[in-house]
């Protein structure tokens, strides 16, 4: 990348060129303040505390928008900068409700943080503050817009990231608010609930429902039979609430946690990501080799993109996988199997999912699928955010817990199970099982280097014993539509598929940066987790999904020995349905 030289408060810096201000300060070792920018998304100057001089020019410039020149020497920090920065934070404060200790982001707030980075102790302007009401609409998240600062960020995500739509900012000057587009309710709009806008919000305006108290009621009754699961990205994230460092693997912990705060059997969702693969790559060679359905097939195991499929492109529901995701599938096998193996009454049983996502709190009811064992089959979804406050909360030294194991039957899993928690991860554990079933023969090499990495859409050919299987690996919504086009390109003119099997995660890095993970993911955070999920992978001791003992004992005594059998599709499998883009 070419460089011009710079001087930021005198001092020589080799900067990007076409990189901005804030980013040349960053490699001199010079934090300048910041509320709006994020780098995930393209700055665009909202907040103004980040301005900075030129020297020789009595201009401010905003440095987080404004590209650098060779030559100039940039002043970021004098008395009179420091003064206006403080100024349009106290101006910030004067229209945010001072609510902080009962606020969702309470320490962990980035406006709170720059007040008492600036000592600001009053505040001398009138305070004016819009009474807005909350947005509650959804079970995923909740909208707080009286809290909103206008950083743009939630927007910026939603639109360009994501390429959903569903929030924008109403009205002008000091009546701007952010809403959802058409000034509807939020589960009016096309809102797929990933929860990105909350995990990138500054502020409280935007934050997951929390249920804690649901869980802790639950805990407290004598009557109930509390199971929990845990998602594949958790174990690589839940540490950073406590000081670790990320991509630590804390699964033992998270196990010796969970009993601690009182659950009754501990699972883990990467024994039905094992699970999703039998089904999933079964279909897949239904599909590929033996004709019987539509390809290419996409994967379904992410519910915010299931949700933007149903309403963007519902031409492509024959396409999608009728697998469930690991949560539901292991809710099912929760209160049908291991139910029956311990002689539980299902409707006894309160089945807990520890989830990276937001959208798995709407996924328990999106249908009536997801009742197959006659009630609902999970029953309450609590963030990894979540997760943390309740184990702080309880007094559990959690870095210092030793390890614990999952409970059995249905906890052992394979390395393919934890890779679901990364960008072509799902891909990835299906290859490695459909070469199985195609060719009779495992994986010499498990790892599948071309649907690994960031890039957006990511394409390789597999070879299977000279049968060649397109594939392609999405991530991050806005990544969809140029893959999602060429499939209707294709149909439209008759021409062969550009691709047989296709992965598509809402969020970009995958499950390991959902809407629920802990804040300020950024790509090295993204990076971090993503080297633990592979290292969970390397460690085990079976690393594809038809070699976990768990899942060859339950096909044998519950499954009727058949993925994709009828037993299997009444509790493993689900339907899709076109959804408007705007409810009525």
């Amino acid at each position: 990348m070419k460089t011009v030289e710079v001087k930021i408060n005198g001092q020589p810096v080799q900067a990007n060129a076409g990189g901005s201000i804030l980013d040349a300060a960053r490699l001199a070792g010079i934090r300048i303040p910041a509320l709006c920018i994020h780098p995930d998304l393209q700055a665009w100057g909202a907040c103004g505390i980040c301005i900075v001089k030129i020297e020789g020019n009595p201009r401010l410039v905003r440095a987080c928008s404004t590209k650098v020149v060779a030559g100039q020497n940039y002043l970021t920090h004098d008395p009179e900068i420091q003064a206006i920065r403080r100024t349009v934070i106290e101006l910030i404060l004067s229209n945010h409700p001072q609510e902080c200790l009962s606020c969702a982001r309470n320490q962990a707030c980035e406006l709170q943080k720059l007040a008492a980075e600036f000592s600001i102790r009053d505040i001398p302007y009138d305070m004016n503050i819009e009474n807005l009401p909350k947005d509650t609409s959804t079970e995923a998240v909740i909208l707080d817009p009286s809290k909103c600062v206008a950083c743009g960020r939630c927007a910026l995500v939603c639109q360009n990231l994501q390429d959903v739509w569903a929030l924008e900012f109403l009205g002008r000057g000091e009546k701007t608010r952010m809403a959802p587009s058409a000034d509807v309710l939020l589960d009016e709009s096309p809102c797929i609930k990933c929860g990105q806008c909350s995990a990138h919000c500054p502020v409280g305006a935007i934050y997951e429902k929390d249920d804690t108290k649901q869980f802790l009621d639950a805990i407290l009754n004598k009557d109930l039979h509390v199971s929990v699961q845990i998602a594949p990205a958790v174990r690589v994230a839940l540490g950073e609430a406590f000081g670790m460092n990320a991509g630590e693997i804390v699964t033992g912990k998270i196990y010796a946690a969970l009993r601690k705060l009182g659950v009754n059997s501990v699972f883990d969702t990467n024994f039905s990501a094992d699970l999703t693969i039998m089904e999933e790559g079964s279909e897949f060679v239904e599909r590929f080799v033996n004709k019987k359905g539509d390809l290419p097939q996409l994967t379904s195991c992410c519910p915010a993109w299931t949700d933007y499929m149903e309403k963007y492109y519902p031409d492509m529901i024959p396409h999608f996988s009728t697998a469930k995701s690991p949560m539901m599938m292991q809710g099912a096998m929760t209160k049908t199997y291991f139910a029956q193996q311990k002689n539980l009454d299902p409707k006894k049983i309160y089945s807990v999912a520890i989830m990276p996502c937001t959208a798995k709190k709407y996924e328990i009811r999106r249908s009536d699928d997801m009742n197959s064992s006659g009630c609902p089959d999970v029953d309450l979804v609590l963030t990894t955010r979540e997760l943390g406050r309740l184990i702080k909360m309880s007094g559990i030294d959690f870095v210092n817990l030793q390890d614990e194991k999952a409970d059995s039957p249905i906890g052992l899993y394979s390395g393919a199970g934890t890779i679901f928690g990364v960008t072509g991860g799902v891909m990835e554990a299906a290859l490695r099982t459909a070469y199985k079933l195609v060719t009779k023969e495992d994986l010499q090499k498990v790892e599948i280097a071309p649907v690994r990495g960031m890039d957006g859409v990511k394409k390789g050919v597999i070879d299977m014993k000279g049968t060649p299987v397109k594939v392609a690996v999405a991530h991050g919504m806005v990544n969809v539509k140029s893959i999602l086009e060429e499939i209707r390109a294709a149909k439209k003119a008759g021409s062969p598929m550009p691709y047989d099997f296709i992965e598509v995660m809402a969020c970009r890095g995958g499950c390991i940066a959902g809407g629920g993970q802990p804040y300020e993911t950024d790509d090295n955070l993204r990076a971090a987790r993503t080297v633990g999920i592979y290292k969970d992978d390397e460690k085990s001791a079976a690393r594809c999904s038809h070699q976990n003992p768990e899942i060859i004992h339950i096909y044998e005594k519950f499954l009727d020995n058949k993925p994709c059998g009828d037993k299997a599709h009444k509790y493993l499998h689900t339907h899709y349905k076109s959804r408007p883009l705007y409810k009525k």
